[in-house]
């Protein structure tokens, strides 16, 4: 008996891990559960090319929450069903803002369905052999749309540098007019996101789409861009080797990544 109609979960250090695979047991209580009548909603801060792969090997039908909560996407037709991108005044400033980051911190903007850089770096070069993408090099921000920006990720070279980038846009970010929406989901990543654009927000928006109340859904994450996902849920899990914050916040703490987080959730809401 199924106690939740979804499951929306996290993709890295949650259902995927370290070596960028689904865990084994979570793949197989994630099929138990489909299999029982339940849906699972992929929701990560990785784009359509990126979560692609993980979506085929679940057999998913259902729409995912990528780009940290920044788009909707039905990734079997490409049919994008809720948007927000960074104001055209916001993506003007942050342009500004990156002469001031301090070194060792990479701007990646994401546009088109495309991630675009001016630069090379290890730590590029690393994020997009995580991630999966291709990173297209551009001679200047200007030849991006300047109203088409979906997010910008920060990645650093060392986990040091997201607090110095967060307080560079400490002041931008809270600028009613032409702010953004801030949040760390790995230890070296920061990322850049249209204001008000979270993964809690769209699981709102998509479950309102698809009818299902907030109360039957069970969300998982692992780092603190899940963070208002699992306070949105009806039943909010926390991996076991998360984010303290996250830990703190959720109804469940569950098993390690490496663990099983996700069939230790499965097997909570499926007895």
């Amino acid at each position: 008996m199924r106690t939740a109609e979804w499951i929306v979960t996290d993709l890295d250090g949650t259902l995927v891990g370290r070596d960028l695979r689904i865990v084994e047991a979570n793949l197989a209580a994630l099929r138990r559960f489909t299999g029982a009548g339940g849906s699972v909603v992929v929701a990560t801060g990785r784009s359509e090319e990126s979560a692609l792969p993980y979506y085929r090997e679940l057999g998913l039908a259902t729409p995912a929450i990528l780009y940290n909560g920044a788009r909707v996407v039905d990734l079997s037709t490409g049919a994008v069903l809720y948007r927000r991108c960074l104001s055209a005044a916001a993506w003007a400033r942050l342009t500004l803002l990156f002469d001031r980051m301090p070194d060792g911190v990479w701007p990646v903007a994401f546009s088109g369905g495309r991630a675009h850089v001016l630069a090379d770096s290890p730590a590029l070069a690393e994020y997009a052999r995580r991630d999966r993408i291709t990173l297209a090099r551009i001679g200047g921000w200007a030849e991006l749309p300047f109203d088409e920006i979906v997010k910008v990720m920060l990645i650093c070279d060392r986990p040091g540098l997201v607090g110095a980038a967060r307080t560079v846009l400490a002041g931008f970010a809270a600028d009613p007019v032409a702010g953004v929406t801030l949040v760390r989901s790995e230890a070296t990543y920061l990322e850049v996101l249209p204001a008000g654009a979270t993964k809690g927000t769209a699981l709102r928006e998509l479950a309102g789409l698809c009818g299902v109340p907030m109360e039957r859904i069970a969300a998982i994450g692992d780092n603190p861009n899940d963070l208002d996902m699992i306070q949105a849920a009806g039943l909010g899990a926390a991996v076991g080797d998360g984010d303290p914050a996250v830990r703190a916040a959720a109804d469940v703490v569950v098993a390690d990544c490496a663990a099983g987080a996700v069939a230790d959730l499965v097997a909570r809401i499926m007895p």
